[in-house]
């Protein structure tokens, strides 16, 4: 690239003459919209107990003590030690201001103060999230080695499907928990199964959670690499005799500004959202303490959980964010990236075929039994020619009841992927507003997200998909923001710009088609994860309740009878691995058209990479994209 005497770059390459409008703020602007999304979020949280059209002095009396009668004197009298009869707004004000003196009340239920026990759960779930991620980074080099080593030897092949890792990305955490606890264990006795007293009781956890994550991640790394090894850079570095490996480290660090914001999106996730896990394991983390406040509408614990959560997700998202721009260096000043997400030929259909036919096949054959039928005769019959897939507790059919469930569990899961992937994109253009929404939204937990969404709307089979939609949207928003930062800094795009091209073109031809087919993919990956939310909301009494056939419902309501009947829990499970394959599978067709991209003037276009060797100089993409070790 040209550069002036200065050393500055020309002007239609510097992001000072904006690509697309952006909204412009000032850092004291920022703090304020992030600190009031924080305010209304603590706000909805101590309005919870009155948006739920429940009585808080009944539900603070059962959780003190069942079995006491709720008189109306009782009633009266725990009114008036939590001070319920001045209303919320005050409540609220004196939880504030008590928090500004280093008090954040006691426990309406225990009595005891609070901090002290937020404090120790967040450690608690820090510790685990840490092992977990550690995890999880094992799993992702796992599922990308196949693309990093032939990346590193320059023998790039066809796009891949990665259904085994899309199966273990979709088996739901707390399944993987309990078969590890009750295998490995109970059963096998290796590791301890319940409790929190040392370093071996961290390894189950940190596996129930680490590996669906990890899964995720290096499906979202594999997606990357591919361009990462296509760049100048790699090519250059291959030419001058770099070794492969190098090669191959600088080419995740190339693809990890992308990812880095959903990086920070599961630490806060694998903190406060590892609910069910926690529960299983019996660990005294802070996403159990903050599920059993919203319960027992422990107000004081709830809100102090929350800020807690609400103050490490500022913290992991200003940290990735911040490590993103770090990584990526000079070159979003300079607008000298090449876009890592190319358009390219779509992966072959032979899987998405074959994992739809396998799908579509057991659920048509789930669709001519009855689902409702009761034999007690058979009740946790195996599978046979009469109950392919077994019989539960009650001795329904299980294939009946996984052919009626899809029917509901699709259709929501599909409606609301799709709002979403819009409403992410959207945001994620608009990264000024979306960024402290992002890290507000993730913090939290699906579960507090359905408590508020049923306080406000009632109980009903929409409740879960309203509360699932209300946080689905943040990763990918987080997404399409870290790739619309790269792509704004790209070569082509300053090129295309200083030939004429408006925003609106920018927009529709060049920013769009690089960013809307990579978070497509994202979210298909997402698909299983969000099937399962649907129904494991539904089981907490949010939406559809028993005998409704929903996946989630199969799972729970199996599960105490893993052990007696796997194939009661095997058959769901497999089937939401099944569905998780052919998303992944499905989304290595979302590919942009191969198109030319020559612009007029330029010797270059995709297809060509840059000559280098003796004789030869190097493009200047290469020298301010390049990182260290290869210049």
């Amino acid at each position: 690239m040209h550069r002036s005497p200065t050393g500055r770059a020309p002007d239609r390459a510097r992001p000072g003459v904006p690509l697309l409008p952006r909204v412009t703020s000032l850092p004291g602007l920022t703090l304020l919209w992030r600190a009031a999304l924080a305010a209304g979020l603590l706000c909805a949280i101590g309005l919870l107990p009155w948006l739920s059209r429940t009585d808080p002095a009944l539900t603070v009396l059962k959780a003190r003590s069942a079995e006491r009668d709720p008189t109306p004197e009782v009633l009266d009298a725990v009114r008036d030690q939590l001070g319920l009869g001045a209303g919320p707004l005050h409540l609220l004000g004196r939880w504030l201001g008590g928090l500004l003196r280093g008090d954040a009340g006691d426990s309406w239920i225990s009595g005891s103060a609070v901090l002290p026990g937020v404090v120790q759960a967040m450690g608690v779930s820090l510790l685990l999230m840490a092992v977990a991620m550690a995890v999880a980074g094992v799993t992702a080099a796992a599922v990308c080695a196949r693309t990093l080593r032939r990346g590193a030897r320059r023998t790039p092949g066809a796009p891949r499907a990665g259904g085994a890792a899309a199966m273990l990305a979709a088996l739901p955490e707390f399944l993987t928990a309990s078969v590890l606890a009750t295998v490995v264990g109970v059963q096998l006795g290796w590791l301890p199964a319940l409790g929190w007293y040392g370093p071996r009781w961290l390894v189950l956890p940190a596996l129930a959670l680490g590996l669906p994550a990890g899964a995720l991640l290096g499906r979202m790394l594999d997606d990357a690499l591919p361009g990462a090894f296509a760049e100048p850079w790699a090519t250059a570095a291959a030419a001058r005799g770099l070794p492969g490996h190098r090669i191959a480290r600088q080419a995740v660090r190339r693809c990890l500004p992308g990812l880095l914001p959903n990086l920070g999106l599961f630490v806060v996730g694998l903190t406060g959202g590892a609910v069910a896990v926690e529960q299983i394991f019996d660990i005294p983390g802070l996403g159990r303490l903050t599920l059993d406040a919203a319960i027992a509408q422990d107000l004081p614990v709830l809100q102090a959980g929350t800020l807690a959560l609400l103050l490490l997700a500022a913290a992991a998202g200003g940290l990735a964010r911040g490590t993103a721009r770090l990584l990526i260096g000079p070159v979003l000043r300079d607008g000298a990236l090449q876009s890592l997400h190319r358009p390219a030929p779509p992966a072959g259909r032979a899987l998405p075929l074959v994992y739809g036919a396998l799908l579509l096949g057991v659920i048509g054959a789930g669709l001519t039994r009855d689902p409702l039928t009761l034999d007690p005769a058979a009740r946790l019959g195996a599978p046979s020619w009469a109950h392919p897939f077994g019989t539960d507790a009650l001795g329904r059919d299980i294939l009946a009841r996984i052919g009626h469930g899809a029917l509901t569990t699709l259709a929501l899961a599909l409606a609301v992927s799709a709002a979403a992937l819009l409403l992410g994109i959207l945001l994620g253009l608009v990264p000024k507003v979306s960024g402290a929404a992002v890290d507000t939204v993730n913090a939290v937990p699906p579960v507090l997200a359905g408590l508020l969404v049923a306080g406000a709307a009632g109980s009903g089979p929409v409740t879960p998909a309203l509360a699932v939609a209300a946080v689905a949207w943040a990763p990918l928003a987080a997404h399409a923001s870290a790739l619309l930062l790269q792509e704004r800094a790209t070569t082509h795009l300053a090129a295309t710009r200083a030939l004429g091209a408006g925003t609106l073109h920018l927009l529709r031809r060049e920013l769009l088609p690089a960013v809307v087919p990579p978070v497509a993919r994202h979210a298909l990956l997402r698909l299983p994860a969000v099937a399962l939310a649907l129904a494991s909301l539904g089981f907490l009494g949010l939406g559809a309740q028993p005998p409704s056939p929903e996946w989630g419902l199969l799972l729970a309501e199996n599960l105490p009878y893993a052990e007696r009947a796997p194939w009661a829990v095997f058959a769901p499970a497999a089937v939401l691995a099944l569905l998780g394959a052919l998303a992944v599978s499905a989304a290595g067709g979302l590919r942009g058209r191969s198109r030319d991209r020559r612009v007029e003037g330029s010797p270059m276009t995709d297809a060509e990479p840059p000559a280098t060797g003796p004789g030869t100089s190097s493009p200047s993409v290469f020298v301010m994209a390049a990182p260290e070790e290869t210049r």
